[in-house]
């Protein structure tokens, strides 16, 4: 018995445009086609192979991989190996979601409870190992850190050119690095350092090393570096709203400053990472 489309659409309750896209892609051609009219027509024995087609799709497989099993046929073990497959995939995807959820309770309780909306927007990234030379040293306060640049740059010395990157000046792409495991206003254990392309002679205090890969929880603060630490602030909050600690020290990575270098420029693109894992 042979149906028109629209009647075997009703029968499967499957849309007409669904059918007709599976004809396209070559998942389930109709039985017969009047070559006149152009008319599908579809049979009853068909409608196990569409049966099969709704459920691998209901369990998520693509339609190109449905298509590849109806083809070649699927041995018991294949079917194990695709559902074990599927479960991770979903698995997964359940981890995010909590994750997301979690972080939109998160949120919403910022909100509740101050009233506005964070200017800081924060999120996961991961780093690649980063080659950096640097200068560490024990600093009378936060600020002081930039007087540590001057002393890495000159023990570079002949190498600047083919050693720095280029960013976010010409002078190079700089960054913090903050070794104390919680906030104090002096005697900071602190570097400041310069992002390498390759290696270069050690000299003087300066340390050539390779700060590690890491999962960090990131924001960006476009303002002044005396207004900074209300970003270290809301990385902080975040963290511990999320379930995150931190493992390891922040870095304050400056992509965009512009000499002399000025506490109160407003103008500065400043971002803040913090290595982090699940609590």
């Amino acid at each position: 018995m042979m149906l028109k489309i629209g009647e075997f659409s009703r029968l499967v309750q499957v849309p007409v445009p669904t059918l007709r896209y599976y004809d396209q892609i070559g998942l389930l051609k109709p039985g017969e086609v009047d070559c006149l009219t152009g008319y599908r027509y579809y049979s009853l024995d068909q409608i196990p192979r569409l049966h099969r087609i709704l459920a691998l799709k209901g369990l998520g497989f693509p339609l190109e991989q449905i298509a590849e099993v109806l083809a070649t046929g699927i041995s018991p073990e294949q079917m194990r190996g695709m559902l074990r497959l599927r479960h991770a995939q979903i698995s997964q995807q359940l981890v995010e979601a909590q994750n997301q959820l979690t972080e939109v309770e998160a949120r919403l309780q910022y909100i509740e409870m101050e009233e506005q909306v964070s200017r800081y927007d924060v999120i996961l990234k991961h780093v690649e190992p980063l080659l950096v030379a640097s200068v560490r040293a024990i600093l009378p306060s936060h600020s002081a850190s930039g007087s540590l640049f001057a002393e890495v740059y000159a023990a570079i010395g002949a190498h600047v050119s083919k050693a720095l990157d280029p960013m976010p000046s010409e002078g190079g792409q700089t960054l913090v690095i903050w070794y104390d495991s919680e906030f104090k206003e002096q005697d900071i254990d602190g570097a400041a350092a310069f992002r390498l392309r390759c290696r270069v002679p050690e000299h003087g205090r300066m340390h050539v090393h390779e700060l590690p890969a890491a999962m960090m929880a990131s924001t960006i603060h476009h303002g002044p570096y005396n207004t900074i630490g209300q970003a270290h602030e809301a990385i902080l909050k975040w963290t511990k709203a999320n379930g995150y600690r931190i493992v390891g020290p922040d870095r304050e990575v400056y992509l965009y400053n512009k000499p002399p270098i000025r506490r109160d420029d407003a103008s500065y693109i400043t971002e803040l990472q913090y290595p982090v894992e699940k609590v």
